[in-house]
Protein backbone atom coordinates (compact mmCIF):
# COMPACT_ATOMS: atom_id res chain seq x y z
CA UNK A 1 0.00 0.00 0.00
CA UNK A 2 0.52 3.81 -0.75
CA UNK A 3 0.22 6.58 1.42
CA UNK A 4 -3.10 8.42 2.27
CA UNK A 5 -4.44 10.12 -0.62
CA UNK A 6 -6.36 13.26 0.20
CA UNK A 7 -8.81 14.26 -2.82
CA UNK A 8 -9.67 18.21 -2.55
CA UNK A 9 -13.47 18.38 -4.40
CA UNK A 10 -14.81 21.52 -5.29
CA UNK A 11 -17.78 21.79 -2.09
CA UNK A 12 -17.32 23.59 0.81
CA UNK A 13 -13.90 24.46 1.49
CA UNK A 14 -11.62 26.21 4.24
CA UNK A 15 -8.34 26.30 6.78
CA UNK A 16 -10.18 22.98 8.57
CA UNK A 17 -9.33 21.65 5.42
CA UNK A 18 -5.43 22.01 5.38
CA UNK A 19 -5.34 21.49 8.87
CA UNK A 20 -6.47 17.63 7.57
CA UNK A 21 -3.07 17.38 5.86
CA UNK A 22 -0.19 15.34 7.22
CA UNK A 23 3.43 15.14 5.47
CA UNK A 24 3.79 12.66 2.95
CA UNK A 25 -0.05 12.48 1.91
CA UNK A 26 -0.91 12.71 -1.73
CA UNK A 27 -2.58 15.55 -3.22
CA UNK A 28 -5.15 15.39 -5.52
CA UNK A 29 -7.52 18.55 -6.61
CA UNK A 30 -10.34 17.88 -8.68
CA UNK A 31 -11.42 21.24 -10.03
CA UNK A 32 -12.01 23.61 -8.01
CA UNK A 33 -10.44 21.99 -5.41
CA UNK A 34 -7.19 21.78 -7.30
CA UNK A 35 -7.38 26.08 -7.41
CA UNK A 36 -7.71 25.77 -3.38
CA UNK A 37 -4.75 23.51 -3.04
CA UNK A 38 -3.05 26.35 -5.89
CA UNK A 39 -3.92 29.51 -3.51
CA UNK A 40 -3.12 28.04 -0.52
CA UNK A 41 0.24 27.45 -1.69
CA UNK A 42 0.62 23.68 -1.39
CA UNK A 43 1.48 22.04 -4.89
CA UNK A 44 -1.27 19.00 -5.73
CA UNK A 45 0.25 16.22 -6.51
CA UNK A 46 -2.44 15.77 -9.00
CA UNK A 47 -5.12 17.77 -10.56
CA UNK A 48 -7.91 16.65 -12.77
CA UNK A 49 -11.08 17.38 -14.23
CA UNK A 50 -12.92 19.97 -16.53
CA UNK A 51 -12.47 22.86 -14.84
CA UNK A 52 -15.53 24.68 -15.89
CA UNK A 53 -15.44 26.26 -12.36
CA UNK A 54 -12.52 27.86 -12.57
CA UNK A 55 -11.41 31.27 -14.89
CA UNK A 56 -9.04 31.15 -17.32
CA UNK A 57 -6.46 32.91 -14.66
CA UNK A 58 -7.10 30.02 -11.75
CA UNK A 59 -6.65 27.48 -14.50
CA UNK A 60 -3.06 29.08 -15.66
CA UNK A 61 -2.12 29.22 -11.96
CA UNK A 62 -3.36 25.43 -10.95
CA UNK A 63 -1.43 24.16 -14.12
CA UNK A 64 1.89 25.69 -13.14
CA UNK A 65 1.34 24.52 -9.69
CA UNK A 66 0.75 20.82 -10.31
CA UNK A 67 3.34 17.94 -10.43
CA UNK A 68 0.55 16.30 -12.74
CA UNK A 69 -2.25 18.36 -14.50
CA UNK A 70 -5.04 15.92 -15.99
CA UNK A 71 -7.80 18.09 -18.12
CA UNK A 72 -11.01 16.52 -19.72
CA UNK A 73 -13.38 17.41 -22.10
CA UNK A 74 -16.36 18.60 -19.90
CA UNK A 75 -19.15 17.12 -22.35
CA UNK A 76 -17.23 13.95 -23.34
CA UNK A 77 -16.72 12.49 -19.94
CA UNK A 78 -19.18 9.90 -18.00
CA UNK A 79 -17.99 10.94 -14.36
CA UNK A 80 -17.68 13.91 -12.26
CA UNK A 81 -14.63 15.77 -11.38
CA UNK A 82 -14.27 14.07 -8.11
CA UNK A 83 -15.00 10.48 -9.30
CA UNK A 84 -12.13 11.05 -11.67
CA UNK A 85 -10.90 11.93 -9.19
CA UNK A 86 -11.55 9.06 -7.37
CA UNK A 87 -10.87 6.70 -9.75
CA UNK A 88 -7.15 7.43 -9.99
CA UNK A 89 -6.57 7.56 -6.28
CA UNK A 90 -7.80 3.83 -5.59
CA UNK A 91 -5.57 2.66 -8.35
CA UNK A 92 -3.08 3.69 -6.17
CA UNK A 93 -4.30 1.14 -3.75
CA UNK A 94 -3.54 3.74 -0.49
CA UNK A 95 -3.92 2.98 2.96
CA UNK A 96 -6.82 5.36 3.18
CA UNK A 97 -8.62 8.10 1.26
CA UNK A 98 -10.13 11.32 2.65
CA UNK A 99 -12.53 13.65 0.85
CA UNK A 100 -12.51 17.09 1.35
CA UNK A 101 -14.71 19.52 -0.13
CA UNK A 102 -17.25 16.46 -1.22
CA UNK A 103 -20.16 18.57 0.48
CA UNK A 104 -21.73 21.29 -1.51
CA UNK A 105 -24.69 23.23 -2.16
CA UNK A 106 -25.19 21.34 -5.11
CA UNK A 107 -27.09 18.16 -3.18
CA UNK A 108 -27.04 15.90 -6.15
CA UNK A 109 -23.07 16.24 -6.03
CA UNK A 110 -23.03 15.87 -2.64
CA UNK A 111 -24.99 12.72 -2.70
CA UNK A 112 -23.00 11.19 -5.48
CA UNK A 113 -20.31 11.87 -3.32
CA UNK A 114 -21.56 10.05 -0.81
CA UNK A 115 -21.85 7.14 -2.76
CA UNK A 116 -18.36 7.02 -3.34
CA UNK A 117 -17.58 5.62 -0.46
CA UNK A 118 -19.29 2.31 -1.83
CA UNK A 119 -16.57 2.33 -4.26
CA UNK A 120 -13.55 2.24 -1.73
CA UNK A 121 -15.53 -0.02 0.47
CA UNK A 122 -15.91 -2.23 -2.52
CA UNK A 123 -11.87 -2.55 -2.64
CA UNK A 124 -11.24 -2.55 0.97
CA UNK A 125 -9.92 1.12 1.24
CA UNK A 126 -10.86 2.51 4.06
CA UNK A 127 -12.53 6.16 3.42
CA UNK A 128 -13.85 9.41 4.79
CA UNK A 129 -15.60 12.23 3.91
CA UNK A 130 -15.00 15.48 6.01
CA UNK A 131 -16.11 18.62 6.07
CA UNK A 132 -15.99 21.39 8.82
CA UNK A 133 -19.24 19.66 11.23
CA UNK A 134 -19.02 16.42 9.86
CA UNK A 135 -17.31 12.90 9.27
CA UNK A 136 -18.90 10.25 7.77
CA UNK A 137 -17.32 6.32 6.76
CA UNK A 138 -19.23 3.22 5.60
CA UNK A 139 -18.93 0.34 7.58
CA UNK A 140 -19.88 -3.59 7.66
CA UNK A 141 -18.06 -4.96 10.82
CA UNK A 142 -17.69 -3.83 14.40
CA UNK A 143 -16.03 -0.03 14.55
CA UNK A 144 -14.91 1.68 17.73
CA UNK A 145 -15.40 5.16 17.34
CA UNK A 146 -13.83 8.30 19.22
CA UNK A 147 -16.08 10.73 20.41
CA UNK A 148 -13.48 13.60 19.14
CA UNK A 149 -14.87 16.81 18.83
CA UNK A 150 -18.27 15.68 17.52
CA UNK A 151 -21.41 16.35 19.51
CA UNK A 152 -23.45 13.46 17.97
CA UNK A 153 -23.51 10.20 16.17
CA UNK A 154 -25.62 9.03 13.48
CA UNK A 155 -25.90 5.54 11.64
CA UNK A 156 -28.49 5.34 8.50
CA UNK A 157 -29.10 2.22 6.55
CA UNK A 158 -26.77 2.29 3.17
CA UNK A 159 -28.58 -0.91 1.77
CA UNK A 160 -31.56 -1.44 2.58
CA UNK A 161 -31.74 -3.34 5.73
CA UNK A 162 -28.96 -3.56 8.32
CA UNK A 163 -28.85 -6.41 11.06
CA UNK A 164 -27.94 -7.29 14.15
CA UNK A 165 -26.94 -3.31 15.09
CA UNK A 166 -25.79 -3.42 18.52
CA UNK A 167 -24.22 0.02 20.70
CA UNK A 168 -21.96 0.28 23.53
CA UNK A 169 -21.00 3.21 25.29
CA UNK A 170 -23.82 5.47 23.80
CA UNK A 171 -26.54 7.52 24.98
CA UNK A 172 -29.37 5.49 23.39
CA UNK A 173 -27.65 1.97 23.03
CA UNK A 174 -29.02 -0.86 21.17
CA UNK A 175 -28.56 -4.50 21.11
CA UNK A 176 -29.65 -6.76 17.52
CA UNK A 177 -31.58 -3.85 16.65
CA UNK A 178 -32.44 -3.48 12.44
CA UNK A 179 -32.63 -0.39 10.67
CA UNK A 180 -34.36 -0.53 7.49
CA UNK A 181 -34.24 2.55 4.60
CA UNK A 182 -36.54 5.44 5.49
CA UNK A 183 -35.84 5.08 9.32
CA UNK A 184 -34.80 7.41 12.09
CA UNK A 185 -33.99 5.40 14.81
CA UNK A 186 -30.46 6.00 14.69
CA UNK A 187 -29.98 9.41 14.54
CA UNK A 188 -28.62 11.75 16.85
CA UNK A 189 -27.24 9.42 18.95
CA UNK A 190 -24.12 10.79 21.42
CA UNK A 191 -21.08 9.08 22.89
CA UNK A 192 -21.03 9.74 26.51
CA UNK A 193 -17.37 8.97 26.91
CA UNK A 194 -14.27 9.03 25.29
CA UNK A 195 -15.05 5.76 22.91
CA UNK A 196 -17.56 4.01 21.56
CA UNK A 197 -18.22 0.40 19.82
CA UNK A 198 -20.71 -0.19 16.81
CA UNK A 199 -21.71 -3.97 15.91
CA UNK A 200 -23.61 -4.89 12.84
CA UNK A 201 -24.07 -8.55 11.33
CA UNK A 202 -25.27 -7.88 7.90
CA UNK A 203 -25.36 -5.00 5.36
CA UNK A 204 -23.83 -1.57 5.14
CA UNK A 205 -24.43 1.48 7.81
CA UNK A 206 -23.25 4.86 7.79
CA UNK A 207 -21.67 6.47 10.46
CA UNK A 208 -22.06 10.49 10.80
CA UNK A 209 -20.06 11.94 13.40
CA UNK A 210 -21.56 15.97 13.40
CA UNK A 211 -21.02 18.60 15.38
CA UNK A 212 -24.20 20.75 16.55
Amino acid sequence: MTKRVLIFSGGRLGKWALDEIKQGDILIGADRGAFFLAENGLQPDFSLGDFDSVAEYELEIIRQSSKTFLSFDPVMKDWTDTELAMNHAVQMCPSEIKLLGAIGTRFDHSLANLHLLYKCYQRAIPCTIVDETNDIRLIDHETEIDKGRYTHVSLLPFTHQVTGITLEGFRYPLHKATLTSGDSLGISNVVIGEKARISIETGLLLVIRSMD
